[in-house]
């Protein structure tokens, strides 16, 4: 496997390690469990976010499969002059700050400071941004590899960053503190 599939792969295994253990401690640490983590998120809205998140999975899957399996790292050029190797520092722009988001709402529910919300808000913002780069940078790639399966990273992506960017970064902090 080229060196640059695997260090997108290796930065998606640690990352997504990371994001899941911070969600597994994050939930176990919070006397409310995740109820607490809803915060003013009423009912019906929570059922639409976790068919969403869903969704937002299926896509995260649907782009890492396209870059790491359909996606020639030697030839790949995204937005004009990047090469593959952008890809290592968005996924990583994506999933450090998605491991740091659940600390940091516990962090803020045990003792609401407005710092601590600014952090919150800038983790969820940094996320959301690095999905609508990848979007973007998606879309821009040359050349395009598997014409079938670079529409479906490019539509998982697209609505990662709606999940990412308006319902998680926009939204929730709105419902949250309604």
């Amino acid at each position: 496997m080229n060196k640059h599939r695997v260090i997108l792969l290796v930065i998606n295994i640690l990352g997504g390690a990371a994001v899941i253990g911070s969600y597994i401690f994050g939930i176990n640490a919070q006397p409310g469990g995740a109820d607490a983590l809803w915060g003013g998120v009423p009912e019906n809205v929570r059922l639409l976010y976790t068919i969403s998140m869903l969704i937002a999975a299926v896509g995260y899957f649907l782009f890492l499969y396209y870059l790491l399996f359909k996606v020639d790292p030697d030839e790949a050029r995204a937005c004009g002059s990047f090469g593959y190797g952008v890809f290592h520092l968005i996924f990583a722009a994506i999933l450090l700050p998605s491991a740091l988001w659940m600390p940091l709402t516990n962090v803020y529910l045990a003792n609401p400071a407005t710092l601590t919300w600014v952090g919150v808000i800038l983790v969820l913002a940094t996320v959301g941004i690095a999905s609508l780069s990848l979007a973007i940078t998606l879309m821009k790639m040359k050349p395009v590899a598997a014409l079938m399966p670079h529409r479906l990273a490019v539509a998982g992506a697209v609505y990662f960053t709606f999940h990412t960017l308006v319902l998680d970064a926009v939204i929730w902090p709105v419902l949250f503190l309604g």
